[in-house]
């Protein structure tokens, strides 16, 4: 979990005024550390062809036909790459960053060539750095020091940067920095909160809101979870907020008395009836059971 600091509780609205405190669960993922400068990393690149790298990736994902790869960009200049960014507008984009004598690069990039066919509103990149001398001034200008590296992107501005990661993480990068089509209802202010609260007066709809931070590791974990819940349990709403998205949505972290997060608050009738602070998977299913009326046991 990640503690947010200097957070005090304001006088509430009217709407939110009853806040119950449930003690924390014990989260499945260990508390989200701080950002701490690293020693450089050695990135040493050669020449190759990137068609070879294309061939040996979807070999070593273990299938008889190469999935089709048509919807990743291959991007070799800097030129290029700046157009990509800016043709994206506000859409995020992944870069893979990679290289032919990467192992962990060729059992990744399947897995993106499989993401880039079902995130439709993702733009998907993929820079071979050994590929020429325009890559690596590419690489040098980006600051990729270490292969396999994924870069997110939104409105030409770099939101989050990972390297070394496996297929889980990068799944759970790009559902939380660029979904926009699953059935969790995105809020950006106060405003949004409190019309969410009252457009389900009428129908009892217990409503899940997760709020987080963009750079939260436990935040982006368990948020494939959340998705994945918002399209089988139709009979409960489900929302998130990124605390740190703009004031008004820090405003409302400070009213809400969150502390840490991932906090998910659980609405009904236009009140707060509880909370669940933690990212543990089977703990949010048996709260949110729970609060639907469904006895639960530990």
């Amino acid at each position: 979990m990640a503690a947010i600091t200097n957070l005090l509780l304001s006088n509430l609205p009217s709407s939110l005024t009853h806040v119950p405190i449930i003690n924390p669960l014990i989260s499945s993922y260990p508390p989200f550390p701080l950002p701490t400068k690293s020693k450089p990393l050695q990135f040493h690149l050669t020449t190759t062809n990137r068609a070879d790298f294309t061939i040996k990736a979807t070999a070593t994902a273990g299938t008889k036909k190469a999935p089709s790869d048509e919807r990743v960009k291959k991007v070799h200049s800097i030129e290029e790459f700046d157009e990509s960014l800016k043709s994206a507008k506000n859409r995020l984009v992944v870069v893979e960053y990679a290289a032919r004598h990467s192992p962990d690069s060729s059992k990744i990039y399947p897995f993106m060539v499989q993401l880039s066919r079902t995130c439709s509103d993702v733009d998907f990149l993929l820079v071979m750095g050994d590929e020429s001398e325009k890559t690596r001034e590419l690489c040098k200008r980006e600051k990729i020091e270490k292969v396999p590296h994924f870069s997110f992107y939104k409105s030409m501005e770099k939101i989050h940067e990972e390297e070394g990661i496996g297929p889980d993480q990068l799944m759970g990068d790009v559902l939380y920095y660029g979904d926009s089509h699953s059935s969790v209802e995105q809020l950006h202010c106060r405003e949004d909160v409190e019309k969410l609260m009252e457009d389900h007066k009428v129908d009892h709809k217990l409503i899940v809101l997760d709020v987080g931070l963009k750079h939260c590791g436990p935040c982006v974990k368990v948020y494939p979870t959340v998705i994945k819940l918002s399209r089988q349990m139709d009979s409960v709403v489900f929302a998130r907020m990124n605390g740190d998205e703009n004031e008004s949505c820090m405003k409302f972290l400070k009213d809400m008395n969150v502390i840490e997060v991932p906090t998910f608050l659980f609405i009904r009738d236009g009140e707060i009836c509880g909370r669940y602070v933690g990212s543990g998977k089977g703990e949010l299913i048996g709260e949110i059971l729970r609060y639907q009326g469904v006895r639960v046991t530990y």
